[in-house]
């Protein structure tokens, strides 16, 4: 399958509130000094909508690298949120969790696939002899860029 979840559920009997740069941080010319940090962000309640429906995964592989989806990154995966053609998903293939675009064949609406991000990796064609669910939609995808 190529890019597997590690699922966990998230704690929410904690605050974990962090200073916020408010203003945002300008990526072009610097802004003129503005103190931004008045401001406090519960990374719980910025990410996650539906805390009873809601789970963190890590990314095991590389089958999504050309979105920007990488090993060892973290998922906020939503189960509440409905599947529509182009959602990240995690789905439940045939005994395992893997991590694709969902897409619907507009030809065929009886054939759904299972689409990596990277071309190393082929599409997959769901059938009915197959057991399928979607377990959930990829919400936020959360990269660490000081890689170990």
């Amino acid at each position: 399958m190529a890019s597997e979840v590690i699922i966990r559920e998230i704690d929410f009997s904690t605050v974990a509130e962090q200073p916020y740069v408010d203003g945002g941080v300008r990526a072009g010319f610097p802004s003129p000094g503005q103190d931004y940090l008045e401001q406090t962000l519960d990374l719980n309640r910025r990410l996650v909508t539906h805390p009873e429906s809601t789970f963190f995964a890590n990314v095991v592989g590389d089958s999504m690298i050309d979105v920007g989806i990488e090993e060892g990154d973290l998922l906020v995966i939503d189960r509440s949120i409905e599947p529509r053609d182009g959602h990240i998903v995690v789905a439940f293939l045939d005994g395992e969790f893997t991590l694709k675009f969902i897409r619907l064949d507009k030809q065929n609406p009886n054939h759904l696939y299972l689409v990596p991000a990277n071309s190393e990796y082929p599409e997959i064609l769901v059938t009915s002899e197959q057991q399928f669910v979607v377990w959930g939609v990829v919400t936020y995808s959360i990269k660490n860029r000081l890689k170990r």
